[in-house]
Order: structure tokens, then C-alpha cells, then sequence
């Protein structure tokens, strides 16, 4: 049929290969997208300082618990549709792809909504320092506006990786990274704007991608198998109830660890400015670690919900271990930049003596927050391609809930280790996914788990 044009099967060939092709432009979209979240901390920490680095920083955190609920949901709908494509039910792939549209951008306006009535009080609870509080709220208010088009881009790009293209996405995250820097520039150091020009950046490069990739996805209707009519965006009640059962604990997985994360957080910025500051760019290179393992999980989770719809069990093993590599490779070399020139990263984002003097403690932690990151990325590939949304929701509350606030307060708080104690914390938790999700592998089980689509 034309879909298959667009609608890649990968269930034959060379894994290691289509492993890596597939991976390579989702890793490069993450890796864009922490750029230019980068080129915001940058400019924002050179033109206006400590005060809007915790500004950025508190506001982002508050933002990514809304935009992992978006995600929760949109990885879902992704291996639904790589299970429909390994098993060739294509008029399935159309169905879910109107269903989860209007359901995804409902979940934006929703969100959007909230966002307005209650961002001060978030800004509360966060224990935001007085002299960031009115930068961070007028940085939340911007970004609050654009959420239907940042949950409306990763549903496009959820539902373009599920059919196998990961490259199309990549050049619209391309797209919106250019747009982003040149508007940094422009508000931040011209207009002096400060964080709420960080905002604005942000937000424009979201919606010109995500109307230019629903004018993509318009264009190739054809090609991708489904029209583009009012019927296609009539929920089906089939797929609605799959997407609800796996997307509900896989959603408030995300939401323990970065609930946990900001609980965290808000500790450190009652610390005081300096260390919100320093925590500020310390938690954008742990996200670096993050993005580009993530990346690779989620193009193995696709790969693996295809090859194992498709029944091909092997190659799914095949797949975790070409995931293991990578993403142990990338996390060796992350850590072999950090312990040389750790001052040098943290001086990208702020050169005050302050902050690079106390650079040094997160050298450890940095080493083995990138480790956590990479041996987390087979398991949840593993996983998350099946649509074991249950075990998901488990790892994800050891490791967010009993595990990352409980250690990080004993060590932060009772044996009074302050900021590294916290840190030390939230990373060692992380290392749940790596005994959780090896316990499961290794017990065979994985391999009589019934399909997700059934």
C-alpha cells in the first residue's frame, strides 16, 4: 500500500544498523532541543545573572512536570502505533492518530488553563528566592500560553517515530532551535527582556514547528495511509481505552520522578541563591546525559514494540544490547569532559566566582548521574516497546517517591551533607531502573507478555 512509503517495518535486517539510522536524528532532536535550552541558560546567565538563572531554571522545572504528562501520553500513542505497523494493521494506524490528536491537544488547552490559575502558587511551592520571583513568573505566564503547541509537537512527533520516520521530526526541532537562538539574542541582549525573552524564544520556535510539521503531516496524508476528514478525528473508543490504560501509569511514572525532582529542588533554593544558581546549570548537564539517552530508549522502544508485534523475540534482545552500548559510550565520554574541564562548562553558563567555585563538588555526581542515565536506556526500551505501562508505574514510584526524596533527605538534611547530599540523592535513585528492569529481563518473562494493541 503507498503507507509504506512513509510507514517503515523494521523487523528485518541488520539491528545494529537500523538501531542506530533510526536513533541517530531522535538523539540529534533531544540533543537540539537541550541546545537551545542551553542557549537559554547561557544568555540568560551572562546578561542577567544568578537571579534569572533560578528564574529559568525553577519556571523550566515547573513547565517539564506538565510537558512529562504530555510525554507519558505520546510515548503511549507511539508504540501503539509500532505494535499496529509490526502487525500490519494499518487502518488501526489511522484511527489512532485522530484519536490521540484530539485527546493530546484537549490535554494542552487543559493544562494551559491550570497553568494561569494557579502558576503563582507553584511559584510558592518551588520556595522560589525573593529576588528570581518576578522573573520566574513571568517566564511561567509565556510559557504557560504555548503549551497546546509544545503538547502539539511532541504528538506529531510521537506519531511520525511510531510509522518510522525519526527524521522528519529531527528537522523541525532543527527548525525551532534556529528560530529559539535567534530570538534569545534578540530579547535577551537587545531588548533586555531577561527571562521572559528566554520565554518568548521558547514558545515561538515551538508553534512555528509544530504548524509546520502538521502542514508536513497534512501533505503526506496519503503516503502515511489516513485522511485528513472529520471522521478520523472522532475518538475511537478502542484505542481511547488503550491509550487511558497504558498512558495513566505510564504519565504518572514521569510525574513521580520529576515531582520528586522539584521536592528536591525546592530544598537546594532554600539553600540559597547562589546554590538554586549553581543547581540551575548543574541539572541542565545531567539533562544532557538525559535527552540523548532518552532519545535512544525511546527509538528502541519503538523499534522494539514493531519486533515484538511482529513476534521476532530475538531481535528485541538484540535491540537492548545495541542501546546498552550507545548509551555507555555517550555517558563515558560525558564524564571524561566533566573531570577535565569543569569549570570551563559551568564558566558557558555563568562566570561568577561563586558559582565555579563550588563546580567542583558536582564532578562525582555528574559521573554517576551520566552512568544511571545510560543503564536505565535497555530496560525502558525494553519496557516501554511492550506497553508494560504497570511495571513502568512501579519503577518509576521506588525511584521518584521512597527512593529520590527519601535518600536525598536523609543525606541532605540528616546527615547534613547540603547540596551534594541532594544530588547524591536524586542520582542514586535513578539506578532503580537498572535492578527493577534487569530482574525483569532476566527472568524471561518479557518474553510471554501479551501485546499492548490486543
Amino acid at each position: 500500500m503507498a503507507a509504506n512509503t512513509i510507514i517503515r517495518n523494521y523487523t528485518e535486517g541488520n539491528i545494529a544498523k537500523q538501531v542506530l539510522v533510526y536513533s541517530a536524528p531522535f538523539v540529534l532532536s533531544n540533543l537540539l532541543q537541550t541546545f537551545y535550552n542551553l542557549v537559554d541558560m547561557a544568555f540568560i546567565g551572562r546578561f542577567v545573572g544568578q537571579a534569572g538563572l533560578s528564574a529559568v531554571s525553577v519556571g523550566g522545572d515547573i513547565l517539564n512536570l506538565f510537558t512529562f504528562i504530555c510525554m507519558g501520553f505520546t510515548s503511549v500513542v507511539q508504540i501503539i502505533l509500532a505494535q499496529y505497523v509490526g502487525k500490519r494493521e494499518y487502518d488501526n494506524v489511522g484511527r489512532t492518530v485522530g484519536t490521540a490528536s484530539v485527546f493530546i491537544l484537549s490535554l494542552g488547552a487543559l493544562f494551559m488553563l491550570i497553568g494561569f490559575a494557579f502558576g503563582g502558587q507553584f511559584l510558592t511551592w518551588m520556595h522560589v528566592p525573593d529576588a528570581a520571583r518576578s522573573q520566574a513568573r513571568a517566564y511561567t505566564l509565556v510559557c504557560y500560553s504555548g503549551l497546546i503547541f509544545i503538547f502539539g509537537y511532541n504528538m506529531v512527533s510521537a506519531i511520525q517515530r511510531g510509522m518510522g520516520d525519526s527524521k522528519t521530526p529531527f528537522l523541525f526541532v532543527a527548525l525551532a532551535t534556529v528560530i529559539n537562538i535567534v530570538l534569545d539574542y534578540t530579547f535577551i541582549v537587545v531588548m533586555k527582556l531577561e527571562a521572559l525573552g528566554a520565554a518568548l524564544g521558547t514558545v515561538i520556535g515551538q508553534c512555528v514547528a509544530f504548524l509546520c510539521s502538521v502542514v508536513y503531516l497534512y501533505r503526506k496524508r496519503n503516503t502515511f495511509g489516513f485522511r485528513f476528514s472529520g471522521r478520523l478525528f472522532i475518538p475511537n473508543k478502542k484505542i481511547m481505552g488503550i491509550i487511558l490504560r497504558l498512558g495513566i501509569p505510564s504519565t504518572l511514572q514521569f510525574c513521580a520522578i520529576n515531582l520528586s525532582g522539584l521536592v528536591v529542588n525546592a530544598f537546594i533554593n532554600d539553600i540559597g541563591l547562589t546554590e538554586s544558581a549553581v543547581n540551575a546549570v548543574a541539572h541542565k548537564i545531567g539533562n544532557i546525559a538525559s535527552i540523548v539517552t532518552t532519545g535512544l530508549n525511546s527509538a528502541g522502544a519503538a523499534l522494539v514494540g514493531q519486533n515484538f508485534g511482529a513476534g521476532k523475540l530475538d531481535r528485541v534482545k538484540r535491540i537492548m544490547g545495541v542501546v546498552a552500548v550507545a548509551s555507555v559510550v555517550f555517558a563515558a565520554i560525558l564524564s571524561a569532559l566533566l573531570i577535565i574541564f569543569p569549570e570551563e562548562i559551568f564558566g558557558i553558563f555563568n562566570k561568577e566566582e561563586a558559582v565555579l567555585a563550588m563546580c567542583h563538588s558536582y564532578v562525582i555526581v555528574g559521573v554517576l548521574s551520566f552512568f544511571g542515565f545510560a543503564s536505565r536506556a535497555p530496560f525502558l526500551a525494553l519496557v516501554n516497546g511492550q506497553g508494560f505501562a504497570a511495571l513502568g508505574f512501579t519503577v518509576g514510584m521506588l525511584d521518584g517517591v521512597v527512593f529520590r526524596i527519601g535518600i536525598s533527605i536523609l543525606l541532605g538534611t540528616v546527615l547534613k551533607m547540603g547540596i551534594t547530599g541532594f544530588w547524591l540523592g536524586s542520582v542514586l535513585a535513578g539506578y532503580t531502573y537498572l535492578f527493577v528492569g534487569g530482574a525483569y529481563f532476566f527472568s524471561g518473562k518479557w518474553r510471554t507478555r501479551p501485546l499492548a494493541v490486543k
